[in-house]
């Protein structure tokens, strides 16, 4: 991947840094992509961008070309979960957001740098989930979300595959990053134990009985992007330890 020119949205936490550093430890220029005020925004190759923009995207993508003269990789990671709610419970303001982060926003990622990708024959990789091939109780928004992610996924796979570009997806199971403690922690009221015990019960119904790393996603992430996965398009790739194994 030397020399390869990569875009990563929501690149400056969790999955996103991961992957930028695998990328970078592959000697790749890596572009993070990601909204104002974030950690890393004072970092080389910031771009500061709203996926639900598409002017925003247009923008970042203008701008890796005027830098670098093309595109190689472009990976779809920005995301939002949100809260557990039951069917009943469903919230319209989060289910906008949802939708417009985790759908339009991937799908108008694809869209603004598709010329990009032609130009280099270059890659596409969607991050869904676990919840985009199956779904939980009381997740919705989210499930629906990462299942939309799929179709556009397989779509873009037909539409780019004939230019020479790959397009695929990566779907993990539960990772111990911040972001899930918080968010367990927040269903069990604050519970210092919650967590553990929550983690502890995903962790036993996995053939691997334990929980995938970033680090393991970020190098199945670096893999379908890689020449190692040239054959490789309209797939998407389970991360999980082996979670619908029973």
């Amino acid at each position: 991947m030397t020399e390869q020119v990569v875009l990563i949205t929501g690149g400056t936490g969790g999955f996103g840094l991961a992957f930028a550093k695998r990328f970078r430890q592959a000697g790749a220029r890596v572009y993070c992509a990601d909204l104002p005020g974030s950690a890393s925004e004072n970092a080389l190759d910031f771009i500061a961008c709203d996926v639900t923009g598409d002017q925003d995207l247009q923008r970042t993508v203008a701008h890796i070309l005027a830098q670098s003269g093309r595109l190689d990789v472009c990976i779809a990671n920005a995301g939002w979960v949100p809260p557990w709610r039951s069917t009943g419970e469903l919230d319209v303001a989060e289910w906008e957001q949802a939708q417009a982060i985790n759908v339009r926003g991937v799908a108008f990622t694809l869209a603004a740098s598709a010329e990009a990708l032609k130009a280099s024959r270059g890659v596409a990789l969607l991050m869904s989930s676990v919840n985009g091939r199956f779904a939980h109780g009381q997740q919705m928004a989210y499930s629906a979300s990462k299942h939309a992610v799929l179709g556009i996924m397989r779509s873009a796979a037909r539409d780019l595959g004939p230019h020479g570009v790959r397009v695929n997806a990566i779907a993990p199971g539960p990772v111990a990053t911040q972001a899930l403690l918080g968010r367990v922690a927040a269903r069990n009221h604050g519970l210092e134990t919650a967590p553990q015990h929550a983690l502890h019960a995903m962790a036993e119904g996995n053939a691997l009985k334990r929980l995938v790393s970033v680090e393991e996603v970020a190098e199945a992430v670096y893999f379908l992007c890689s020449p190692a996965a040239s054959g490789i398009s309209g797939v998407v790739l389970p991360v999980d330890a082996g979670i619908e194994s029973f």
